[in-house]
């Protein structure tokens, strides 16, 4: 149940945070406003290992472990959440690729990837169904040596400025989720149609898109893994994918602590710096208490992704999932009310945070669906 942090694990922290701190924050308001896609900041990344650091080493990767690649994402959107998502989600789909891909998809793909000269995507969500993955209403046809998809994906980050991206779709649509089948497809193919979503309450400097497939010619040979088994395939990752969502969400609430215990060192109020009222205390306090417990509990569950104890793994990536979301929120929401009328404008970055933290209780499973697996587990 324990886990331990290595002395590689700390200068990893060191190095992404001196990124952050060097090359994130001092641009991080003009990505955000003007909803700006940090290509350049995504190859300077990758640079460091920062962009998909689990891609093995064999593909240019940093094949790092489940708990160091958590503490990239945390450190990262500790800088800012929406260059941090940005740079976090520029390996989207790699993970299927590397598990069950074939093996010139990885070497064609992956070093990319790794090397940030492109970004990935997966294309999962539909319109019509987020959290219901197994009511995917896009279909793919076969026809001769090819499959032909249609159909249309929503909420897609990386939709417009990916290369390559995993497509979910439906090979079998009367079997529900046993029917569904993950493709290898190129962005630029014929049929494929992005318009990006631009119009987000938060982490505006990742990019999201609709994705409409109409009448895209898939090769047989770009199957990931095998026919109708893509939804069992993407199962394997929803523990990864959940703990990093925790480590984005650990993040995001320790720089709005870190935001509101400078703005209580600086402002003055009564003669006195505001630090010095005990109802800032407290509240600085409990920020505090709350954002290490989320960071323990992710921990945890990235230790147990680690060891691949799948159904562990599954109950503590829900609970870490959960459990930061809400607390990134919580720590947000009194950053602000630490800033006072400050925190309300963007001249100082309280309010982002607030607007960023938002987003963890909803992808990767909302919290009420992660009540529902916990809930699964125990009993």
């Amino acid at each position: 149940m324990a886990f331990t942090l290595s002395a590689e694990h700390d200068a990893i922290r060191e190095a992404v945070r001196d990124f952050g701190e060097n090359e994130i924050k001092p641009v991080a308001e003009e990505h955000d406003q003007e909803h700006k896609y940090p290509e350049e900041l995504r190859k300077k990344a990758a640079e460091y290992d920062f962009v998909s650091p689990s891609i093995p080493l064999e593909y240019d990767g940093a094949g790092m472990d489940k708990i160091a690649s958590t503490i990239v994402t945390e450190e990262l959107w500790r800088a800012d959440p929406g260059i941090g998502s940005a740079i976090g989600s520029a390996g989207f789909g790699s993970n299927m690729v590397i598990e069950f891909g074939d093996e010139w998809m990885k070497e064609e793909w992956l070093p990319k990837i790794a090397n940030g000269e492109t970004a990935s995507v997966s294309m999962i969500s539909e319109p019509a169904h987020g959290s219901n993955v197994a009511g995917m209403e896009t279909v793919a046809e076969k026809d001769g040596d090819e499959y032909v998809a249609n159909g249309s994906k929503m909420w897609i980050t990386n939709g417009t400025v990916a290369d390559v991206g995993v497509l979910m779709a439906k090979t079998n649509p009367g079997e529900g989720h046993r029917g569904i089948t993950a493709f290898l497809v190129e962005m630029d193919w014929d049929g494929i149609k992005t318009e990006k979503i631009d119009n987000k309450l938060g982490i505006r400097a990742s990019d999201l898109a609709e994705v409409v497939i109409d009448d895209v010619r898939i090769p047989e040979e770009n199957v990931i893994g095998e026919v109708d088994k893509g939804f069992y395939q993407l199962m394997e990752f929803f523990a990864a994918g959940r703990t990093n969502v925790a480590a984005q969400a650990v993040g995001a609430a320790q720089g709005a602590l870190d935001a509101a215990i400078e703005y209580a060192n600086e402002r003055e109020q009564f003669d006195q710096k505001i630090k010095e009222f005990q109802a800032i205390e407290h509240k600085l306090a409990e920020m505090a208490t709350k954002v290490e417990a989320a960071r323990s509990l992710t921990y945890r569950a990235a230790s147990q992704v680690e060891k691949n104890n799948q159904d562990v793994a599954a109950q503590y990536s829900s609970m870490a999932k959960l459990f930061a979301s809400e607390i990134s929120v919580e720590v947000a929401d009194e950053g602000v009310q630490v800033h006072g009328g400050s925190g309300y404008v963007t001249d100082y970055p309280a309010e982002r945070y607030y607007r960023d933290a938002r987003i963890t209780k909803i992808y990767e499973g909302t919290s009420e669906i992660q009540k529902n697996i916990i809930a699964d587990q125990i009993l």
